[in-house]
């Protein structure tokens, strides 16, 4: 979507003038580095540093949307051709369980469970530097990262067994094999999800670009018009009017574009079929998902729809009680050979709303009640709900804008064909 304004460029830069389209495109490539990179820095300042095992305690995760209905443990992963890193994963077995590695753009690398390492999936992974011919224990499964830098983000289904998940996660082990030297965290503008960074984000343009490569197909062209709006930001006259319409045009369409439009709509709800995860050259979508759901996972191991909006399209309010009602011939479980999960976030920081139950989430393990007939009916709202059972209830935060997040984990093929979609959420008088 080309808009009228353009703006002008050093004959060096470009021989054309930068438009709208080329600005907002720019941004938002860049804004999705700058994401990973905002939590690097938030993750080695709160779990100690790189190449340590932090494990979450139940009911938390100091990231955005995060999946509380599994044991997580993070790691950033660093490491340099003469030294490389183990990850130690115990035996797991009747639950699901992944270790998800991914490249500093936010792309799946793979995930390490018996599903996708049937010869080996569990014990000693060693992850080496791109090209590193370095010696690992006999008994490891090389793999290779795609720069020196990858976060890992390991997830053990609850279940109904929170302490046997507690006592698996524990047993999840990172150990570098050595002192590794890489680079630290780049230096970018302060900023969070409330207020996102403007024009100052093209100053970082030439530490995020060449920090770390990306597999996307069309990284090369796309890194040319980043250089391009930064050569043209470093004007004072260009620079305030890039900044200008950032924040009046490019910032509030991305987060639109995040939460609305990145996929797939029915219901209402945003599904993600088979983008997320691993991207090609969808970058908006990626840089999207960096933005409301940072992590996420490809659609071999999850789908999520996002929701934001009631059924008649207007967006989730905490003062409001809703409603999702399922038949019982098209019960959530029904699409899952894994697990399903709801989990309710605050907008715009997409962080659990604190509650008097701290009740964030309803899974598949959560005690919900069917109705006589068969099918279940969640609720969500400031209160609980007569005649649904509390067991059924979510808990919003009264005049708190709200999104939801529905979790079909190992998906059944009706959902990864993008068929099954959740009931619209109503709202009821």
């Amino acid at each position: 979507m080309a808009l009228a304004c353009a703006w002008p460029v050093t004959a060096s830069a470009s021989e054309s003038a930068l438009d709208e389209q080329i600005i907002a495109d720019a941004y938002v490539y860049l804004i999705g580095r700058a994401l990973i990179v905002r939590q690097e820095h938030l993750d080695v300042a709160a779990q100690g540093g790189y190449n340590v095992a932090f494990h979450n305690r139940l009911g938390a995760a100091d990231f955005v949307n995060p999946n509380l209905g599994v044991a997580n443990t993070e790691a950033w992963i660093a490491v340099d051709d003469a030294t490389p890193v183990l990850l130690e994963i115990p035996k797991i077995e009747g639950r699901y369980y992944t270790a998800q590695i991914l490249d500093e753009w936010g792309e799946t690398l793979t995930n390490i469970h018996e599903r996708n390492y049937p010869l080996q999936s569990y014990g000693k992974f060693a992850f080496v530097a791109p090209g590193s011919r370095v010696a690992i224990p006999d008994d490891a499964v090389r793999i290779e990262l795609r720069s020196q830098k990858a976060k890992m983000l390991a997830r053990v289904e609850l279940q109904n067994d929170r302490e046997g998940a507690v006592a698996l996660q524990r047993q999840i082990r990172v150990t570098p094999l050595g002192q590794p030297k890489f680079p630290p965290a780049v230096k970018i503008p302060e900023f969070d999800h409330a207020q996102l960074v403007g024009v100052g984000l093209f100053d970082a343009t030439e530490d995020l670009l060449k920090s770390a490569p990306d597999v996307s197909p069309i990284a090369a062209q796309l890194q040319a018009q980043v250089r391009a709006v930064a050569l043209a930001a470093q004007d004072p006259a260009q620079r305030a009017a890039i900044d200008q319409t950032l924040r009046d045009q490019v910032i509030p369409r991305f987060q639109r574009y995040a939460t609305q439009e990145g996929g797939q709509v029915r219901n209402n709800w945003l599904g993600t079929a088979m983008i997320l995860g691993n991207y090609g050259e969808e970058f908006w979508t990626r840089s999207g998902t960096n933005l409301i759901g940072i992590w996420a996972n490809n659609s071999h191991e999850v789908i999520y729809f996002i929701g934001t909006r009631d059924a008649a399209g207007q967006a989730l309010d905490g003062s409001k009680t809703y409603e999702l009602h399922f038949p019982k011939d098209a019960l959530p479980q029904d699409v899952v050979d894994a697990f399903w999960s709801i989990h309710l976030v605050g907008v715009p920081d997409f962080m659990p709303v604190p509650n008097r139950l701290d009740r964030f989430m309803l899974s598949s393990h959560s005690n919900t009640q069917k109705n006589d007939d068969g099918s279940l009916t969640l609720v969500l709202g400031p209160e609980p709900v007569a005649g649904v059972p509390e067991a059924n209830w979510l808990p919003t935060s009264p005049g708190k804008r709200f999104s939801l997040n529905w979790r079909t984990y190992v998906p059944k093929a009706v959902v990864r064909r993008g068929e099954w979609f959740p009931p619209a959420v109503s709202k009821r008088d």
